[in-house]
């Protein structure tokens, strides 16, 4: 698909690799881009080799804090469903931080995570945002570094999450989360999506 990785105004100038050394992530897939290779020649080389577990590792460290939440919200709504009074607090506290990326709203979803049920995977999306500036929360927590990659790890896991709730189509799901990031990234609200025929592809 001409142009697929083009034009992903919202994620950074900095080599690939350097990001992802930054958020202490090693790719199973041997890259043969250049170590200054930039998102979308690194994205492309991973779609073309239907790395599609490492695509979306990938996108988890290349969009920014608060499009990366709104990338994980999105995942667990592909099997929680749309907003209603049944939705985990962890999701729609994260969801709230998307729209108001406040501290108020941060510590909102800290606080979900202590009242979360064990099989509750929407505290990916808390951990996201809790960790989203790099630190390991708000108020006094802000002085102390967050684990390297801690946000874009919680991400990643939701997305996994999602692929493994509809893992009856796989590929079909996984190629929706790999285009939903790459909308989000060129300023998109992810949500209306065309999935190109080879993108879900092996």
């Amino acid at each position: 698909m001409p142009g697929r990785f083009e034009k992903l105004v919202k994620m950074p100038a900095d080599p690939v690799a350097k990001l992802l050394s930054r958020a202490n992530v090693i790719l199973k897939t041997p890259l043969e881009a250049p170590p200054t290779a930039q998102a979308g020649a690194v994205l492309e080389e991973l779609d073309r080799k239907g790395a599609l577990v490492d695509l979306l590792r990938v996108l988890a460290v290349l969009l920014p804090p608060r499009e990366r939440v709104w990338w994980a919200c999105l995942a667990a709504r592909d099997y929680i469903g749309p907003r209603s009074d049944k939705d985990p607090a962890s999701l729609t506290a994260s969801e709230a931080w998307v729209f108001e990326p406040s501290e108020e709203n941060r510590d909102k979803a800290r606080i979900t995570l202590d009242h979360a049920y064990v099989d509750d995977d929407t505290v990916n999306c808390a951990l996201a945002v809790l960790y989203a500036a790099g630190t390991l929360g708000p108020g006094e927590l802000n002085q102390y570094p967050a684990p390297a990659g801690a946000s874009e790890a919680a991400a990643f896991a939701m997305n996994m999450v999602a692929l493994g709730q509809l893992s009856d189509k796989f590929e079909e799901h996984g190629g929706v989360l790999v285009e939903r990031a790459l909308d989000i990234a060129r300023g998109g609200k992810g949500q209306v999506i065309e999935v190109p025929q080879h993108a879900a592809q092996d």
